[in-house]
Formats: structure tokens, C-alpha cells, sequence
């Protein structure tokens, strides 16, 4: 089913101390996460463990990083504060069986369609997100249980302690690359917070992790068609924004290291994850840009990397979990803070000036939508109106040369695409009552792209026809001649070296 990838001893120890590397730095965030999502810190611990474990080994992009993600934590908080968490589980399995069919039926090619503007929109709204996830832990609970703002010492606190840590995530690198710098940052705020006593809210505060293995466990929800109902849009949505993330990453990754990946078998990969995760009391994930690029970056291409991460973040989690809950709440706050600068495509501002204008209102646009909705959305409403802009726009493309050759018939060249964009000025270009008594279209500089082409051509003949007119077509394809058998004997094709292509027609489905 797999292999680890590696053929000396040298290559196995550099993919297991990049794996070693990763699942450090995967403890803050996957914990963060479990926050965002309003779930137990030991949930989005289960979940970096078995999602990623499951996922190098079933997936197709080898040294790829799989865990519990903010895009999918923002989607399941509203499931888990109206239902609970055992319909979060439920959900979960339900994503897997989605994207496992997704692999199946072939899917994952489509990440191919989505545009370059879209993908810009999708990052920037993923990091708005993320962000916004973190303004919470600026509040507080009052006595009385409500929530309040943070204010005086307090608040400055917690910020002074957000700075410290993205200032030693910034510039440590520039000292050393021995420890991740998000893990280094988290230790130095912690023992600060310890060695001072400084008071400030922390993981063991808002819920202990202290547990052992994952145990399997039938998600306990009722078994009814009112469940199904209620998890069934979640999972949905669950199964497209880490298919989009996971593909995205994919490809990202494959650009990297100049190697490729395996879409479809990322796709049931990530499938089998979700479900099994959902079964041992994970909140799900999908892959990890973050991750992903540290593994890459540190020398882990093979499975074998990230196989030893999700190993490693479950040693951290049977042996380590006291000193997780004396985490600083504020160190994962900065944490998350750094993700979202890093997340953050800063160049879309350079560069809105210098692209289409359309391009610019799609970008815009994901971007607005992921934070008014969620990811998946915002990607299916990119696509479809970048679609909707490049039909437009190649619909102008469309002209015709017209002249009458020594015989008096008159010639129209075609130029250009004929698709449903364009059908409206293709009939504009014709005049059957005055063109003289034959007349001669060529096809030759033409695409004829669609069924609502076709139909337009058909229509086109049958002016003529009633016109009292001949009307011959030219290197036409043979799917449209097909169509135009009411035209009669008026309507002549000249067959000779016509093209061999297919358009789409309900006729030969």
C-alpha cells in the first residue's frame, strides 16, 4: 500500500528528525485549534496524532503534513456549541466517507480549475479567519458568567506576552534553526510565566489533557434521519474546505520539490483519516501548509516523516501532558498571530494595482466570503465567477471577415470561440435579408465550443431558410451537422477536412 521512501540510513535519520521537528512544532497549534473549534485541547491532540499518522501513509503527496487546521475548526464551532461534541465525532466519520468518495469518483483533478486569484483570496480569508478566532481569548468570564474585555494589567499582560512570543518566533531563526522557533517561544513564555508567577489565564485553565491512548468509541448520537439532517451540511462543508486545503497544499508542495502528487489518492487518504479519527475522539483535519513547507524545508520528502511526527505528538501526549496544561494562553495566541502574518499573501496589495480589475474583485471577493461563510464556499463562488468573467471577456473575441468572391456568394469568416458567452454577437454578424442568394460560412478560425453554439448555428439556417436563402457551412464539426437536419435541402455542409473534435451535446450522451 505504501512505502517509506527511504534506501540508507542517512535518509531515514533526516526524515525522522524532521518529523521530530514538525510534531513540536504541531503540540501549540493543534491545541490552538481545539480552542478555536470549542472542543477539549486533548481532541485537537487525537486528531494532529492520527489525522497526520493516517495520512502519510494512505495519502498520495509523500512529506506532506496532515492535522487538526483552523479552516476546519472555524467550521465546526457552531455544531459543537448547538449539539455537542459526540455530533462533532459524528461529523467527522460522515467528512471521511465524503472525501473517500470524492478519491473514488476521481475528483481531485479539479483542483486544477481553480484560478490564481482564487487561490490569493483563499489564503488571505483563511488568515482573516484565523485571527479573528483569536480576538476571544482577549475576554474573560465575569463572575456573574458573562464575557468581558480584558483591561488594565491584565490586558497588558497578555499582550506584552503575545509580543514576546512573535518576537522570538521572528528572530530566533536568524541565531539558529536547531529548535523550531514556535516551540522555542512557547517554552521561553512559559518558563517566564512559571519563574515569575506572573498571573495569566493558560491550556490547564480553560481544561486538563491529561490522558492516554486514543480509545475506539461509536460516536453517541441517535441513529435517525433528524442526525443525519443536522451533521450532514457540517460534513459537507468539513469534506470541501480540507479536500481545497489539502489539494492546494499538494500543489504547492509539488512545486517545491519539483515532484508530483497524487490528488485522487490525497483525497481518499484524507478520507480514511477523518473517519477513523472520528472514531477515536478527533476533531478531523486536513493538511497543513505550515507543517507541510517546515518538513520540506527541514528534509522530510518521504512518509517516513510524517509518520514519525504524528509518533512523536503521541509520546508528547502520554508523557508530556502536565507540562502542556501550563502552556500560557497568550503564547498560543502569538502563535496563531505568526501563523497569520505567514498565512497572509502581503504581495496581493502590491500587486492589486498591476492585475485585471476583475481579477482584483475576485480576489477581493474569497477573501470576503471565507469570512462571511466559510472556505468552501468562497472557492466554488471564485471559480464561478472567475468563469464568468473569462466567458465575458472571450465572448468579445468573436468577429467575422466578410466578402463576395467572383460568383457573387458571400464569404463569412469566422474568428474566434463560439460558445454561450458569445452566440448573442455570432447573430448579430449576419444580415439573411440582405446577404444575396448564397451564402458561404467558414469555420475554420472557430471553435464551436457548446450545445448552446450549436443551437445558435441551427437557428442561424433556419433565418435563412425562411429568407429564401442557401446557406452553406465549412469545416463545421460532424456534431453539429447532426443538428441540422430540419434545415433541409437548402442547408448544404461541406464535409472536406472538417476538424475531429467533440463538443458537448445531450444528444450523444
Amino acid at each position: 500500500m505504501f512505502q517509506l521512501g527511504c534506501k540508507n540510513r542517512v535518509c531515514v535519520q533526516n526524515e525522522i528528525l524532521s518529523g521530530l521537528t514538525v510534531a513540536l512544532a504541531l503540540v501549540p497549534e493543534a491545541v490552538a485549534f481545539a480552542f478555536v473549534a470549542g472542543v477539549d485541547p486533548l481532541v485537537g491532540l487525537y486528531a494532529a496524532f492520527m489525522v497526520g499518522l493516517l495520512a502519510a501513509i494512505f495519502g498520495g503527496r509523500p512529506g506532506m503534513i496532515s492535522g487538526a487546521t483552523g479552516a476546519m475548526a472555524v467550521v465546526m464551532v457552531s455544531l459543537v456549541a448547538d449539539h455537542g461534541v459526540e455530533y462533532l465525532f459524528a461529523a467527522v466519520v460522515l467528512t471521511g466517507l465524503i472525501q473517500i468518495s470524492a478519491g473514488v469518483l476521481k475528483l481531485g483533478k479539479f483542483i486544477r480549475i481553480v484560478p490564481y486569484p482564487v487561490m490569493l483570496g483563499f489564503v488571505n480569508g483563511l488568515a482573516i479567519v484565523i485571527f479573528l478566532a483569536q480576538i476571544q481569548h482577549f475576554q474573560f468570564a465575569a463572575p456573574d458568567g458573562t464575557k468581558e474585555w480584558m483591561t488594565g494589567s491584565p490586558l497588558f499582560i497578555f499582550a506584552g506576552l503575545i509580543i514576546l512570543t512573535m518576537a522570538i518566533i521572528r528572530y530566533l531563526p536568524k541565531l539558529t534553526t536547531a529548535i523550531p522557533s514556535s516551540l522555542a517561544a512557547i517554552l521561553v513564555v512559559s518558563l517566564l510565566v512559571i519563574g515569575l508567577n506572573i498571573d495569566t489565564n493558560t491550556v490547564g485553565d480553560l481544561a486538563s489533557i491529561e490522558g492516554g491512548l486514543p480509545s475506539f468509541s461509536i460516536p453517541e448520537v441517535p441513529f435517525t434521519l433528524e442526525t443525519l439532517m443536522i451533521i450532514l451540511p457540517y460534513s459537507f462543508i468539513l469534506a470541501a474546505v480540507g479536500l481545497i486545503e489539502s489539494l492546494l497544499t499538494l500543489s504547492l508542495i509539488d512545486e517545491v520539490t519539483n515532484t508530483r502528487g497524487r490528488g485522487n489518492r490525497e483525497c481518499v487518504g484524507q478520507g480514511i483519516a477523518n473517519t477513523v479519527t472520528g472514531f477515536f475522539g478527533g476533531m478531523g483535519g486536513c493538511a497543513m501548509i505550515g507543517q507541510s513547507m517546515i518538513n520540506v524545508n527541514s528534509g522530510g520528502h518521504q512518509r517516513l516523516s510524517g509518520i514519525s511526527a504524528a509518533l512523536f505528538l503521541l509520546g508528547f501526549i502520554l508523557f508530556a501532558s502536565n507540562l502542556i496544561e501550563q502552556i500560557p494562553m497568550a503564547a498560543l495566541v502569538g502563535v496563531m498571530f505568526i501563523v497569520v502574518m505567514g498565512t497572509f499573501e502581503w504581495s496581493s496589495f502590491r500587486i492589486m494595482g498591476k492585475i485585471p480589475r476583475h481579477d482584483a474583485f475576485v480576489l477581493i471577493l474569497v477573501s470576503a466570503v471565507t469570512v462571511a461563510t466559510d472556505l468552501a464556499m468562497a472557492v466554488v463562488v471564485g471559480v464561478i465567477v472567475s468563469a464568468l468573467v473569462f466567458a465575458w471577456e472571450h465572448a468579445k473575441h468573436i468577429n467575422v471577415k466578410t466578402y463576395d468572391n467572383k460568383y457573387g456568394i458571400r464569404i463569412y469568416e469566422l474568428n474566434g470561440p463560439l460558445f454561450f458567452g458569445s452566440v448573442k454577437h455570432f447573430m448579430d454578424l449576419f444580415d439573411p435579408e440582405n446577404d444575396p442568394q448564397e451564402v458561404i460560412i467558414e469555420f475554420q478560425n472557430s471553435r464551436v465550443a457548446d450545445h448552446s453554439a450549436i443551437e445558435a448555428i441551427d437557428s442561424l439556417a433556419e433565418k435563412y431558410i425562411k429568407a429564401g436563402k442557401t446557406l452553406h457551412f465549412r469545416h463545421l464539426s460532424p456534431e453539429c451537422v447532426l443538428l441540422l437536419e430540419k434545415a433541409g435541402d437548402l442547408v448544404e455542409v461541406n464535409m472536406m477536412e472538417d476538424p475531429k473534435y467533440h463538443v458537448a451535446d445531450d444528444q450523444l450522451a
